[in-house]
This record gives structure tokens, C-alpha cells and sequence, in this order.
């Protein structure tokens, strides 16, 4: 551990993360990156609407916070140019979409740079509208036995691109949306973590 946590300067990745809400999977990215050494640099967040929990999480943080609100772009190519500019201006490299409901299309320089995490086990419960309670309450009015999250890289289609990585659990007979829900976001927890983790590996590879 301590070998990695001196390395952890040098080697860390670059890092956005976009998102629309309460800003948990942000905070659990935050925790991993003091507590266990996560070799990221979470060097700005943005925001797709103002008042919302994950940009005070962000500012508690000292990250850098912008919002952009998608309906004042005149189209998606200014949206994705607001999006992706402030990020690019401070050396950022690759982007975390954590909870990051708007669709936004990916600029050159950042494809397969952008990862995503969903709470189903893609391709199931994704496309339009399919997000949070929405996905666990469709799992449970399904009747499906198994749920989970996914990790994926993003392209320009919604809940699309290569899956990186996927965690499964059970689904039980009386579980409610919420007791799904809680379940799942104990494998995202672990699950993006372990995600960015082979990243950085791959990254370095590359290089």
C-alpha cells in the first residue's frame, strides 16, 4: 500500500466527472482516492444543473465545479464543446459520468475516454429514461432474479459501448425498488473503483 500511495502522485490519471444529482458515487470516488489510494486526480466536476447535492460534495472537496445547462446550447455540438471544454483546459484526460442523465456527444480527443456507471446489467433496463428508481423499478415489476451495475465505455448512444466491467446480485421474491437499489449501489461502490483501477493500468500500457 505504501508503495502505491507514493507513486500515486505521479501516475495519477486526469480526471472529470460529470453528473446531475446528489453526487454519491462522486464521494465514494473522493473516499477511494484518500482512503485507498486510488490513483485518479479528480481535477474538475461539472454539473448539468445548479442546487443539487453533488456540487457541494464537490466544493467540500476544493474540485473545481461548473454547471452547464444543456438547454441553454443552441445545439448538441455547443453542448458537448461546454461540456468537455473546461475539463480539456485543465489537463483533464478522461471522464467519469456518475449519475450523468443528459446526452451529451463525445469530441474526438476524448473517445474511449469517457467511462459510465449504470445500475442494471447491460444491455438490459438501459436506453432513454432508464435511470435510477426507474431501472429498479422496472427490475422488480419484471420479476428478473439477478440485477447489478455496469461499467461501460461511453460512445453516442445512450447506455452503449463496450462494457468494462459488471457486478451482479440477487433479486428476491419480496424485494422493494428501494431494498434493489441499496443493493446495487453497494456494487457500484466497488465497482467503479475497481473500473478506474484497471484504467490507469491500461493507460499506462499504452503509454
Amino acid at each position: 500500500m505504501s508503495e502505491l500511495a507514493g507513486s500515486t502522485v505521479c501516475s495519477s490519471l486526469p480526471i472529470a466527472v460529470f453528473l446531475s444529482g446528489g453526487g454519491r458515487t462522486l464521494a465514494n470516488l473522493i473516499h477511494h482516492q484518500r482512503e485507498y489510494d486510488l490513483p485518479i486526480d479528480i481535477r474538475m466536476v461539472m454539473a448539468s444543473r445548479e442546487g443539487i447535492g453533488g456540487i457541494q460534495i464537490a466544493k467540500d472537496a476544493g474540485i473545481e465545479t461548473r454547471v452547464v445547462s444543456k438547454r441553454d446550447c443552441a445545439s448538441d455540438d455547443a453542448y458537448r464543446d461546454a461540456m468537455f471544454g473546461p475539463p480539456n483546459a485543465v489537463g483533464v484526460s478522461h471522464v467519469v459520468m456518475a449519475g450523468f442523465l443528459k446526452h451529451v456527444l463525445i469530441p474526438d480527443g476524448f473517445t474511449d475516454r469517457v467511462l459510465n456507471i449504470h445500475p442494471s446489467l447491460l444491455p438490459a433496463f438501459g436506453g432513454t429514461g432508464m435511470y435510477g428508481m426507474n431501472v429498479h423499478r422496472a427490475v422488480v415489476r419484471r420479476g428478473v432474479q439477478v440485477t447489478g451495475c455496469t461499467v461501460h465505455r461511453v460512445d453516442n448512444q445512450y447506455d452503449n459501448g463496450p462494457i468494462v466491467l459488471q457486478r451482479w446480485c440477487r433479486v428476491e421474491p419480496d424485494d422493494t425498488p428501494e431494498q434493489v437499489a441499496a443493493k446495487v449501489f453497494e456494487l457500484e461502490c466497488e465497482a467503479l473503483p475497481t473500473a478506474l483501477r484497471l484504467w490507469v493500468k491500461q493507460t499506462k500500457t499504452k503509454n
